[in-house]
């Protein structure tokens, strides 16, 4: 009992001074709160956007606008591809040195949630005033940037008076458009983004009503293959092969009569073709009378677990600016994304806008991305055995079986 009694006055002094740089102790913030910053503050963001669409470079002359008005904070901005931004994001963070801010595809919520490397943002922002944010367990994990994020048919009115109303009609229309090195329709190959919305068309899901269950291995999902096999080798309407640079290289040179592709090309598109960019929903599938489902997002902010103070004060004003109406409006007129501010997305430069009011119609169609961490080894399972069947190296029925098997033991892999 003496010997504790004498260290008794250190430890109280050890937890006052613990206390005193408490931010609760201090009255400053409580958690998720921002503090007014003290002197300089820098920190890092992390975008996916890429350079193609000049989505990245419009983003650097707003970080640099941005400093402009507020010399006190510096921001290095730093872009990677999507896959690599979640990989190196997660590696950063086991490395206790991640970017403050992502600018990313709310499919990377779930496992940075699961891994506790973001932090909830409702004491940020006013949800109210934006479209669906991602939230998971009663918390909100990410701040809206833009709404959509969903593919549709965009098409070249030179060659496509008309868009196909139903599959049977954009493959008749395919078969005709393609001749020696032009393509009626060109897609993404490579990635199961682009399978999704068919399979929603053929009525099927990915998971089961519970949101976490994966079903790959059903009729619908067969057929989807089929469907993309058929396109491929029965009708020939689309390339030997083709990943997201190939088809966008031939949409933009005139020889693909139609690519499906997503808002975040719209911009860039609409640059090159002009008044010949034409924007229509995916074709109603002749086999279900079903409309393909699109999965719907958008981009959102994120922000890395640890981050707080004046950090934290310095990343709320950049989101703040970027999801201000004035930036929201400028995104819209320069990329024909649709915002995320509900005051934008209302506004009679989306109803009058042809290009705009055809990617809104078809977001009324899409259907919310899965943001749990179990998608994660859904697209992980379904790339692999898509990539098989349009090799021609596995058949829909087996790919189906294989995607089912990957997705589970990925699941308990996760667990």
């Amino acid at each position: 009992m003496k010997r504790k009694s004498q260290f008794l006055p250190v430890a109280i002094f050890l937890v006052i001074l613990l206390l005193a740089g408490s931010p609760l102790f201090a009255g400053g913030t409580k958690e998720g709160e921002a503090a007014e910053p003290e002197g300089p503050v820098s920190f890092a963001l992390w975008t996916q956007e890429g350079e193609s669409e000049g989505v990245y470079q419009w983003i650097v002359s707003l970080t640099q606008e941005f400093m402009e008005k507020n010399p006190d904070i510096k921001i290095d901005t730093v872009q990677k591809d999507t896959e690599a931004l979640r990989e190196d994001f997660q590696t950063a963070s086991l490395a206790g040195e991640p970017p403050e801010l992502l600018w990313t595809v709310n499919d990377h919520a779930g496992p940075f949630t699961a891994a506790g490397l973001i932090q909830p943002v409702d004491n940020l922002y006013d949800k109210n005033k934006f479209v669906e944010s991602v939230v998971m367990e009663g918390k909100t994990w990410a701040v809206p940037i833009s709404s959509g994020n969903h593919l549709m048919l965009l098409y070249n009115k030179s060659l496509v008076q008309k868009p196909p109303e139903t599959t049977d009609e954009l493959i008749e229309m395919g078969k005709q458009l393609t001749k020696g090195d032009t393509y009626g329709l060109v897609y993404n190959q490579i990635e199961p983004f682009w399978l999704v919305p068919w399979l929603g068309g053929f009525g099927g899901k990915v998971f089961a009503d519970d949101g976490v269950t994966p079903t790959l291995n059903t009729p619908e999902m067969v057929n989807t293959l089929q469907f993309l096999y058929d396109l491929k080798f029965k009708h020939k309407i689309v390339p030997p092969e083709s990943d997201y640079g190939t088809m966008d290289t031939l949409f933009k040179e005139g020889k693909a009569a139609m690519i499906i592709n997503g808002d975040w090309s719209l911009g860039d598109y609409a640059s090159i073709l002009k008044d010949k960019l034409g924007v229509a929903k995916l074709p109603k599938v002749s086999q279900t009378g079903k409309y393909p489902a699109p999965y719907t997002s958008g981009k959102y902010f994120m922000i890395a677990e640890d981050v707080t103070g004046a950090q934290l004060t310095a990343v709320k004003k950049f989101m703040d600016f970027v999801t201000s109406e004035d930036v929201q409006q400028r995104m819209l007129k320069t990329f024909k994304r649709l915002p995320a501010l509900l005051t934008v997305l209302k506004s009679p430069e989306i109803t009058s806008d042809p290009i705009l009011k055809g990617s809104s119609e078809q977001l009324a169609y899409g259907t919310p991305m899965p943001s749990v961490v179990e998608m994660r080894a859904n697209w992980d399972a379904m790339k692999p055995e898509m990539n098989a069947v349009l090799a021609g190296s596995k058949t829909p029925k087996d790919a189906a079986l294989a995607m089912q098997k990957a997705a589970e033991a990925g699941i308990e892999a996760l667990k």
